[in-house]
């Protein structure tokens, strides 16, 4: 199943400023998850 998901043009191209050389947003997604799911929060919360 697949899912769409609409983002602001301004977050689309913050998020785009941190991809790595050939990565696309969706890997960016799916990493920001996983490290949500390891740590069981974001990195910058609470900071």
């Amino acid at each position: 199943m697949t899912r769409t998901v609409e983002l602001d043009d301004e977050l689309a191209e913050r998020m785009e400023s941190h991809l790595e050389d050939g990565e696309t947003l969706e890997e960016f997604i799916e990493e920001l998850v996983a490290i949500y799911e390891q740590e069981g929060r974001f990195l910058q919360e609470g900071v």
